[in-house]
């Protein structure tokens, strides 16, 4: 624990004292420091569940100090680095806040992972850690923290418009709980108009295998080669462009669609959280079609010229709320079994 280590304002002359304090104000919080400064090398965390079973996963503790020595150093939050954590902390991204914290020595104040963060708090922040979904909800607030880190799901063209007149930067992700949070970061806001893509973290390397997906090597702070199920197209040797998840591509009809890319052109008339998907056909195999968050209304998808005529979804479906993981990521075929079950009724 770094000598200039806050939580919630307080400073804690020993582990011990830390232990204590948040075993009386926060379980979570607890389990995680009982864990943190036991006498095992590791820690075993649960991968979020948005593409499969969520399951347990031993990470060295090592590494992620390594971790939060490169975040540090990439944003240049350092020693007394005012911090606010409002993640859940039962999975990587929020105790990656806190070993961040543990490690840097940051003042660091912990908060419900609540829908908006920001709403009830006065104080300014110079790094913090959200999920879209927060993000959408706090751009009122949002000049409240100076620096921020976007992560759990792709931000929508609509908020990417927004943040346009926010003075925060405002930044992606890309990571998953293998490589310990984030081993590549994209600017979202306050750039020039040059595309911007994923910049690699320092000692990470990356490339693509023969289905275009993204193979990484970043041994300070996973073994071995990753490789990912993350279609990219390479920019540079240390940037890359993410273009959708290989096993969301739809066959309709023998033509192999991209539901990411199909999203990215929707987006333009939808205002609501949505997501494309492919659903059995006789004839086409798998026919694509787009489910929107809410109540229905008339959404005229002929009005986005740039969709070609398999990309055009063949029926809107509504549902009142999305499926999602803990971590507040859309569970797309979770969702889609509900929407089938409704309709075979």
């Amino acid at each position: 624990m770094h000598s200039s280590f806050k939580l919630n304002g307080i400073s804690f002359p020993s582990e011990k004292e830390l232990i204590n304090f948040s075993e009386t104000n926060n379980k979570s919080l607890y389990s995680f420091l009982t864990a943190w400064f036991d006498e095992k090398d590791y820690l075993v965390v649960h991968t979020s569940g948005s593409t499969g079973k969520p399951k347990p996963i031993k990470l060295q503790k090592a590494y992620m100090i390594n971790s939060a020595m490169a975040t540090g150093a990439f944003f240049d939050v350092k020693e007394h680095t005012k911090a606010l954590l409002c993640l859940s902390i039962d999975y990587i991204a929020g105790k990656m806040m806190l070993v961040r914290a543990l490690t840097l020595g940051w003042d660091i104040d912990v908060v419900a992972p609540v829908s908006n963060p920001l709403a009830q708090l006065t104080k300014e922040y110079d790094f913090s850690a959200m999920v879209p979904m927060q993000l959408q909800n706090s751009l009122q607030e949002l000049d409240m923290v100076k620096k921020l880190i976007v992560g759990g799901g792709v931000v929508s063209n609509t908020i990417l418009h927004k943040l346009r007149a926010i003075k925060t930067q405002v930044f992606a992700t890309y990571g998953m709980t293998e490589t310990i949070t984030h081993i590549a970061v994209k600017r979202l806001n306050n750039f020039n108009q040059k595309p911007s893509f994923y910049q690699t973290l320092p000692d990470v390397k990356i490339g693509i295998d023969q289905r275009n997906c993204l193979v990484i090597q970043a041994p300070k702070v996973s073994d071995g080669l990753l490789v990912t199920n993350d279609i990219v197209q390479l920019v540079a040797e240390t940037s890359f462009q993410w273009l959708g998840r290989f096993d969301n591509i739809i066959n309709s009809g023998g033509v192999k669609l991209n539901p990411e890319k199909i999203e990215e052109k929707l987006a333009r008339i939808i205002d609501r959280r949505f997501f494309v998907i492919g659903i059995p056909d006789e004839v086409l195999g798998e026919k694509l079609i787009v489910i929107v968050e809410g109540d229905s209304y008339d959404i005229k998808l002929d009005r986005v010229k740039s969709l070609s005529t398999y990309e055009l979804p063949k029926a809107v479906y509504f549902i009142p709320n999305f499926i999602e993981t803990a971590t507040k990521k859309i569970q797309r075929k979770e969702t889609l079994a509900i929407i089938l079950e409704k309709n075979q009724k």
